[in-house]
């Protein structure tokens, strides 16, 4: 099968031909239909965070057709179209069981750990596998395994209250669906914090009020009276933003960081959190438990992912790589998915 893949940090990714995927017992195989580019895919190639089993599989969000299910396997069948969870774990352990998946210490990510999406097969856990309702598209179900899961985790750390103000910063996949899973949730006022001009109207398009960056936290200040945002999301990972996101929150209100940054924020435990009883507050990834929500509201078209998926592209290296390129800068575009 064709699969494109990290063979080495800070080099393009590569084409290869591999055999298709082993099948275990409790596993299926999934032809691969629709698999999301995702800011962290661009975050790998650079090398932060370090990937250490090279050549690898990059693309965790998938969505695909079963093509073959294990001996043991009862809840899937052949045919059946599917959505990935991209955390494999064990379980069994103590995090696993009180449904706090990402700390499983065994967990392996697909696309990470893993060989993922970017390729024409891939297994996986039968256990990881969502059965799609027939109105959701393939590549609005493999966005969802990340972009809008991971969001809507954030949103559920931030402990979001009815008629609160929010503040995305970011606004690409992840803060696409942000804006609109914080509608959801029941927020009052959505800002929509970005530098580009296209994804801030966009953003309006979707109900937010757009913010232009670099000086969000006097644009947010000004545009809620002086109090502040009840709730701000870092969705993009970086020292200039987290600081920004501060200065903007209102009392006891709840930054949460959700973007990959090697940077060190430096801020002021008294004046920043103390004084005013703030909170900044880490997300990491999201729970297979919280996917079924999101089934349901794309399947009763809440969710308008058409602000969303703004492009699809083979499975070419060349393509793939392309729109990593335009994830390391500031391009237009929202979520690339790649359709094999």
């Amino acid at each position: 099968m064709r699969a494109i893949r990290l063979a080495e940090a800070g080099l393009p990714l590569i084409e290869a031909e591999l055999d298709e995927p082993a099948l275990l017992p409790d596993a299926i195989l999934v032809a691969v239909e629709a698999a999301g580019i995702c800011r962290s895919d661009a975050h790998y190639r650079s090398g932060f965070p370090k990937l250490t089993q090279l050549p690898r599989t990059l693309g965790h969000e998938v969505a695909g057709t079963v093509e073959a299910v294990g001996a043991d396997v009862r809840s899937v069948s052949v045919g059946e179209r599917v959505a990935l969870h991209y955390l494999v774990t064990c379980g069994e352990c103590r995090h696993c069981v009180s449904g706090h998946e990402q700390f499983c210490r065994t967990q392996a990510m697909l696309g990470k750990e893993a060989d993922g999406g970017f390729a024409q097969f891939i297994a996986a856990p039968a256990v990881n596998a969502f059965i799609l309702p027939d109105d959701v598209a393939m590549t609005n179900a493999a966005v969802m395994m990340c972009s809008t899961a991971t969001s809507h985790h954030a949103l559920a750390k931030a402990r979001l209250r009815k008629g609160e103000s929010v503040a995305v910063f970011g606004i690409g996949g992840l803060g696409m669906s942000a804006i609109q899973l914080a509608r959801l949730h029941g927020a009052g006022q959505v800002f929509a914090v970005d530098v580009n001009p296209s994804k801030l109207e966009l953003a309006r398009q979707a109900g937010a009020i757009p913010i232009e960056a670099p000086a969000a936290a006097v644009g947010l200040r000004s545009a809620t009276g002086g109090a502040g945002v009840d709730v701000a999301l870092d969705l993009v990972g970086s020292a200039e933003v987290i600081r920004q996101g501060l200065d903007a929150l209102a009392p006891m209100g709840r930054l949460v960081a959700v973007g990959l940054t090697a940077d060190t924020i430096p801020f002021g435990p008294y004046t920043d959190l103390v004084t005013d009883e703030r909170e900044l507050i880490g997300a990491s990834d999201h729970l297979a438990s919280e996917i079924p929500q999101l089934l349901e509201w794309a399947s009763q078209g809440a969710l308008d992912f058409s602000l969303v998926v703004s492009e699809t592209v083979p499975l070419d290296a060349l393509a793939i790589n392309e729109v990593l390129d335009r994830l390391e800068g500031q391009g237009d575009s929202v979520r690339s998915v790649v359709v094999p």
